[in-house]
């Protein structure tokens, strides 16, 4: 009977092998993801483009404010076409506060807020809960 036996240090090595492979494919990943985001970032700034709001109307149907250049331009984006509703002056558009900021909001950042807005309502339920008493 010629069976061959893994022993446990085998087993170990493959482990940490597959790990280490893992580790490598998800860093590259990582990498690679940061790159082309970069790249793409790039791509959209300084451009004569851009999306200042969007309203959805329906499923396929979107009220857009977009400037072109130094015009901004009210159009209706639908399935199949895209029409100009009208052009407005720049002091007419009013741009939305906290939104299509050039500086994405960290995730530490969102993190903080979120435990800060908890803790804000806990606390604020648990001084209720002394008032009643």
């Amino acid at each position: 009977m010629i069976l061959t036996a893994v022993s446990k240090v085998d087993s170990i090595v493959q482990f940490l092998t597959v790990l280490i492979i893992f580790v490598i494919v998800l860093g590259a990943t990582w990498l690679t993801t940061r790159f082309i985001a970069g790249f793409q970032k790039g791509k959209m700034q300084g451009g004569n483009f851009e999306l200042i709001d969007s309203f959805r109307i329906s499923q396929s149907k979107y009220v857009q404010l977009i400037r072109i250049g130094d015009r901004y331009l009210a159009i209706a984006v639908c399935k199949d076409t895209v029409t100009v509703l009208t052009e407005l002056s720049k002091d007419a558009v009013v741009r939305p506060e906290n939104c299509y900021t050039d500086t994405p909001a960290q995730f530490e950042e969102i993190l903080k807020k979120a435990k800060d807005l908890v803790k804000g309502t806990d606390r604020k339920a648990a001084d209720e809960h002394e008032e009643d008493k």
